[in-house]
Formats: structure tokens, sequence, C-alpha cells
């Protein structure tokens, strides 16, 4: 079994990034599937479990706190039911045994005893900005978003993303050490870059000591 997780900056591509190369390798495909899954199983709607899983509540703790995942659990301002059973949808789809590539949910660290091949995806602002603009394209005229608030949220989940990576780890997301792979998408186009990334990640999976040594 081969597991791939792809972290990302919001607006960088990373999700149509994941999508892709599913579909080229032929593997299994997970992302918001997961908050459907969630939300079914609790009998809420998917938007409300996408919030409270994105944001998770730990954007209230200090990061200096350095808490465990267990002492995260009994923090009043965390979804850790939501959270506890992310990890269960995570870990219940590794032991299919199928290959697969899992777009964000924090994946690389839950699955960690996997030995994923994690890969982070990032572009420059100005290219992330244009990216969603693009997407909002596809909304009804009244409910897209102008530019200044493209980039506001592009900030806001950056900086809950981060922190909660921080907390979960005790590590930055910009530290090189954590993935195995960054792709910065700024100059490239998604699709032209799939087919590189395809083959490197097989490769990957071939050459890789962690990977064949693996007994999760």
């Amino acid at each position: 079994m081969r597991i791939i997780t792809i972290s990302r900056q919001f607006g960088s591509g990373g999700r149509e990034l994941g999508k892709r190369l599913a579909d080229r390798l032929g593997w299994d495909y997970y992302d918001k599937e997961i908050i459907d899954t969630l939300a079914a199983e609790h009998g809420l709607d998917p938007e409300y479990v996408k919030r409270a899983l994105s944001n998770h509540g730990w954007h209230n703790i200090q990061l200096s706190y350095r808490s465990s995942f267990s002492n995260l659990l009994y923090h009043p301002g965390v979804s850790s039911e939501l959270f506890c059973r992310e990890r269960e949808v995570l870990q219940s789809i590794a032991a299919l045994g199928n290959d697969c590539i899992i777009i964000g949910r924090d994946a690389d660290l839950i699955l960690e005893a996997y030995h994923p091949f994690r890969i982070f995806v990032c572009a420059n602002t100005r290219a992330r900005v244009a990216r969603c603009m693009r997407h909002e394209q596809s909304r009804p005229e009244q409910e897209r978003l102008s530019e200044k608030q493209i980039l506001r949220n592009i900030r806001r989940i950056d900086r809950n993303r981060a922190n909660t990576r921080e907390i979960l780890s005790g590590r930055s997301r910009t530290e090189c050490s954590v993935f195995d792979l960054t792709v910065n998408t700024t100059c490239w186009e998604i699709k032209k870059l799939t087919a590189a990334l395809g083959d490197f990640a097989l490769q990957w999976f071939t050459g890789s000591s962690s990977f064949n040594q693996a007994e999760p």
C-alpha cells in the first residue's frame, strides 16, 4: 500500500493537483469525502463540519502551551469529538490497504506509521489570489468574493493551518524536513505538473528506505 498526503497553502492548487495525480495513477482519492463521512455519521451539515475541523478551536490556545493530543481533547475550545472521528476515518482508509491520495486534514501526521509520501504545495500570494479569482468566476455573480476578501481568507486559513500544525507536531509547517517534497506551483500549469509529479512519486516509493521498511 502506498499513501500520498498533500498539505497545501490555500489557493496553491494542491487539491486540483491531488485529484489529477490520483486520476493519473489510478489511486483512491480522499478530500471532501472525509467531511461527508463525518457529517453523515453525526447527522450534521457538511459545511458546519468543515468549518469546525478547519479551525479546531485551537486558534484560541497559546502555541507556547505545546499541548499533547490528549491535552487538546479536554480544552473547551476544541471540537474534540469531530477530530477524533476524523482520525478514525483516516485510519480506516489506511486499513483498507489501497493506494490512495489524501488531501489536507493533517493526514501525514495522523498516518505517520504508514510512512506516506508527504507533499507540500505552495505558491506566491499573487498566484494564489489569481487562482481563487478564477474559481470565483464559476459562482453566481452576487456570491463572488472580491480580491480583498480572497486575500483576507488566504491569510486567515494559512494562519489556522499553521497553528494547528504546530500544536499537533511541535514543528512549523515551513520546516523543510517535515515533508518529502515541496512543490511551488507559481509558474506551473497544474495539468502539466501532474505527469512529472506522478513519475517522481512512483520513484520515491521504489527507492525510499523508510517506506520499504514500514510496518504499520
